[in-house]
């Protein structure tokens, strides 16, 4: 904006609330406004303060020419800062950025705008640490969509001392500014619409700018004339000083006349000028004279009168409008021929791919395979660069200029994909994918449409479209592989595990005759992952093949990594130290490479291990990053898995109430992305808050839908059979004996066969349980032994706590009492070092039990309690009559006033009292 505008009272408020705010936290301030309102002069108010007060400021003015060109706006925000902060950059990211400022080439792993928008949020999270940081953009409107992708993702995740200060032309007052945008703090995002300007203040601007001011007739016409635009009115202004007709000078009815009152006089030789500084972003007088065929003497010669009359600034080798209206006005006035003519100078002229293929486009009246040909090399430019945005929106405009193919339509949709548009994808490929021939370009046509829907988490559309596309890619190795490995991810995602297992026995057999060493590494992880979480063992001899042809700078999903799979089950192993290293190690590569979606699958399994090792602190910090990720992401799946963990961090801590509720909303979202596998996790910590507090009824009701899927065939990995010790604690408590043996068995058999420490020890556990409620304690004691040697191996102190809480209420049940002493206060002060209270409290009431009066249980004669006992231990009527040398109808007088007495209703009820009955 011209000099000697009027910066509004409240638009500066606006200004200084954004630069306090940005000195604490992430803040944004979006500006919007019709075209020449002055968003520009109260953005660059703004950066002028933020400098003044002490902000490192990064700036990016957009332009349309340049809205093609990928990272555009990201390369400003990156041009000035020093090259100590970028080597501090982990490699990848470092990469990635040399590629944003041309520094680099297509060599070297993969990048793309999640690796570049890590880079950025790094960048500024180094600058933040010595002063707060304003990330300054000008006419956003223009924003390539790479650039506006980095950002999107970027200040989602800044959570320290950094403004945005971002203007965006909108057409009304209901239009929204950069919707777009947000930050890591709800209601962190200002958006104020800059109002036209009242007579008073555009006398006090055109007074200021010209050093007079126009009569009050003049003025209020020019006001009611540009309706308060302060660019519009000190056109207006410009264009009627000296002028008087009658006494009332003559006012340009539009735009256009204004442009053409403006520029029109000038020859044909600068209006050409003119036009090849308006149809590039960043025009300098060296490729403004090479595109028009002139001298740089020349071209200075030509800009000298704009210059004078306030349309351009040279400023060394730089053009520039004084507005960007001026430059939109004289490229409308031109003409479309005239327009034509100048883009296929300037791409004669162009070396980069990008900027040279628009050019191209723009400079033909329709398409031609010169352009087309120029299109495609400019997508593979940006795909190298890893700007698969831009690379999507190059084959985009190829197919629009009549360039609608087949292979274009693959690209554009893979790119878009790629990109994180799955909806647009699918849009570009859903038309014509059945129309395609068969074979592998449609295979790889229903491939890319399959991961969309797996993007959006539908999966019963993927299933259809990898079952059309096996036939397809049959006469293609590398898509069967693909395929089968997609479907394979599929079925476990929704628990059809054998399916699983049986597509990853396919990826597997056709990657060993296709040879290809990512390829195969990738299939053989998957396979090692579900055949290990079915139950079948981890194959070392596989995962150690896969780890060693795994490429690990391959951009494949964290599902397929080598290193990931031997972390994960590790974990499921017990070698929890070794897995949450390697855990922390791929959580960190995800940060790098910006992939929320992967790190959310990591994180869980890191929460996983934290929770078992006992670590809580470090597992709630993990789990709240998961849901805030997830939140940001805007995905149910990833939000039923972060919920769930954090829920069930809670449940150890003892935090009831929030980890009933967050497990509840884990179940909704699971709900709501059609994914019903992921209410497991949640439900598994409802039913061990409702017997952490003894509540068993509630406990079985919690997790029976599990218990009645449950296969022992199937595998009782930790990660999903972590119920089960609750389920037969539970089950146990209220008498049913019956039920818990199955998954006693399948837990001993299955940690035998596997060696698995976790499944040895709670499996004698449970049947120590078992053993105690059948009256043989003798047995149960032997089991606690076997269970607490297993221990030995199992570094999880919970686990460990709660076996030696039992083993100290069967020491009190066999009238041991120092032993059952001792016991407790190992146990109560275990769960207290760790930190789960309510397993605590249950130590400190069994500890109680030992030192204290019996309570009501006191009361029973010892008729009674003989009855009790031998009916808690499970004997029917008939056999305790037998046992005591009584009548069944004395044994059900007896339990009668047992009842009373105790205060229960059931017989299940009593084994709760068992310990309290003493011995014979």
């Amino acid at each position: 904006m011209p000099g000697g505008t009027v910066i509004r009272t409240e638009d500066s408020h606006a200004v200084d609330a954004l630069l306090a705010a940005a000195s604490v936290g992430p803040c944004a301030l979006v500006i919007g406004g019709e075209p020449g309102i002055g968003k520009t002069t109260l953005w660059a108010e703004a950066v002028e303060l933020a400098r003044a007060k002490g902000h490192r400021v990064l700036t990016a003015r957009s332009g349309e020419a340049e809205s093609v060109l990928a990272y555009a706006a990201v390369a400003d925000l990156l041009a000035d800062v020093e090259d100590r902060v970028l080597d501090q950059l982990p490699e990848l990211q470092r990469l990635a950025v040399d590629r944003v400022l041309l520094r680099a080439d297509g060599d070297g792993p993969p990048t793309d705008q999640r690796v570049t928008a890590a880079a950025l949020v790094s960048i500024v999270w180094t600058l933040a640490a010595s002063s707060p940081v304003l990330v300054a953009i000008d006419d956003a409107q223009w924003l390539d969509s790479s650039s506006q992708s980095v950002l999107d993702l970027a200040m989602r995740k800044m959570t320290w001392r950094v403004g945005v200060v971002l203007t965006e032309r909108t057409p009304s007052d209901d239009a929204v500014a950069a919707p777009w945008l947000t930050m890591s703090v709800p209601g962190a995002v200002r958006r104020i619409r800059v109002r036209p300007m009242s007579p008073a203040a555009l006398q006090t601007m055109i007074q200021a700018r010209f050093g007079r001011a126009p009569s009050r007739s003049t003025l209020l016409r020019i006001s009611e004339a540009s309706r308060g635009n302060p660019f519009f009115a000190l056109e207006l202004a410009r264009a009627v000083d000296g002028q008087s007709i009658g006494g009332e000078p003559v006012l340009p009815g539009t735009l256009a006349d204004l442009m053409q009152l403006r520029t029109g006089h000038f020859g044909e030789a600068v209006r050409d000028m003119l036009l090849a500084a308006a149809c590039v972003a960043d025009p300098t007088v060296g490729l403004l004279a090479e595109a028009t065929g002139s001298t740089t003497q020349r071209v200075l010669e030509l800009l000298d009168q704009p210059g004078r009359e306030g349309i351009v600034v040279v400023d060394d080798d730089r053009v520039r409008f004084t507005h960007p209206l001026l430059a939109r006005g004289i490229y409308t006035q031109a003409g479309p021929a005239r327009r034509r003519r100048m883009h296929r100078a300037l791409a004669a002229v162009e070396s980069q791919p990008e900027l040279r293929a628009r050019h191209m486009a723009l400079g033909a009246a329709s398409a031609d395979s010169e352009t087309l040909r120029a299109l495609d090399t400019a997508a593979d430019s940006a795909s190298a660069r890893g700007a698969v945005a831009a690379a999507a929106e190059l084959m985009e405009l190829a197919i629009t200029l009549g360039g609608d193919t087949f292979t274009r339509r693959l690209r554009a949709a893979t790119y878009a994909l790629q990109s994180g548009d799955a909806h647009r994808s699918r849009a570009l490929l859903k038309p014509v994918a059945a129309a395609m021939p068969s074979g592998a370009q449609r295979a790889s046509a229903r491939l890319v449409l399959a991961d969309t829907w797996l993007y959006d988490n539908s999966f019963v559309e993927a299933v259809d479209l990898l079952t059309s596309a096996e036939a397809d890619a049959a006469a293609a190795p590398e898509l069967l592989v693909q395929t089968y490995l997609r479907s394979t991810l599929v079925h476990t995602m929704t628990g059809r595990f054998a399916e699983g297992l049986r597509y990853a026995d396919l990826a597997v057999a056709e990657a060993e005759r296709l040879a290809v060493p990512a390829l195969l590494s990738q299939a053989l992880t998957a396979r090692v992952s579900v055949a290990t979480g079915v139950g079948l063992g981890r194959d070392e001899a596989a995962l150690q093949r896969a780890l060693e042809l795994e490429d690990p700078e391959a951009d494949v999903p964290v599902a397929f990594r080598a290193r990931a799979a031997d972390a994960v089950t590790l974990a499921w192993l017990g070698r929890l130290e070794e897995a949450r290293t390697k855990l922390l190690a791929m959580r960190r590569q995800c940060i790098d490479r910006g992939s929320d979606a992967d790190l959310v699958h990591v994180s869980r399994h890191l929460v996983m291990a934290d929770v078992w090792l006992a670590r809580y602190g470090a597992a709630e910090v993990v789990a709240d990053d998961m849901v805030r990720r997830a939140e940001q992401l805007g995905s149910d799946h990833a939000i039923a898995q972060g919920r769930a963990q954090r829920a069930m961090v809670w449940a150890y801590q003892g935090r009831e109430g929030p980890a009933r509720n967050e497990s509840d909303a884990a179940i909704e979202a699971a709900k709501r992305c059609g994914v019903p596998s992921l209410a497991r996790g949640p439900r598994f910590t409802l039913g061990f808050l409702e017997v952490s507090r003894g509540a068993y009824d509630e406990a079985l009701v919690v997790l029976e839908p599990l218990l009645a899927a449950f296969t022992p065939g199937q595998g009782t990995e930790i990660v999903s059979s972590w119920h089960l010790p609750d389920a037969v604690e539970a089950m146990v408590n209220l008498g049913r004996l019956e039920d818990a043996e199955p998954l006693v068995v399948a837990l001993e058999r299955n940690g035998a066969e596997l060696d698995r420490p976790w499944m040895l020890a709670v499996g004698a556990r449970c049947r120590a349980m078992l053993q105690a409620a059948r009256g043989d304690l003798e047995a149960a004691e032997a089991s606690v032994a076997r269970a607490m040697t297993a221990h030995d191996r199992l570094p999880m102190p919970f686990e460990r706590a709660r076996t030696t809480l039992f083993a100290g209420q069967l020491a009190r049940r066999r009238r041991r009492k120092q032993v059952a002493s001792q016991t407790l206060t190992s146990a109560m002060r275990a769960f207290g070092a760790i930190g789960t209270p309510l397993w605590e409290e249950r130590a400190r009431t069994e500890l109680a039990r030992v030192t204290v009066t019996r309570g009501r249980a006191s009361s029973l004669t010892p008729s009674e309690a003989s009855v009790a006992r031998l009916a808690a231990a499970g004997r029917s009527n008939r056999d305790i009559a037998a046992a005591l040398f009584i009548t069944p109808k004395t044994v059900e007088h007896n339990l009668t006033r047992v009842y009373r007495k105790l205060g229960i209703r059931a017989r299940a009820e009593l084994a709760r009292h068992a310990d309290a009955f003493g011995d014979d």
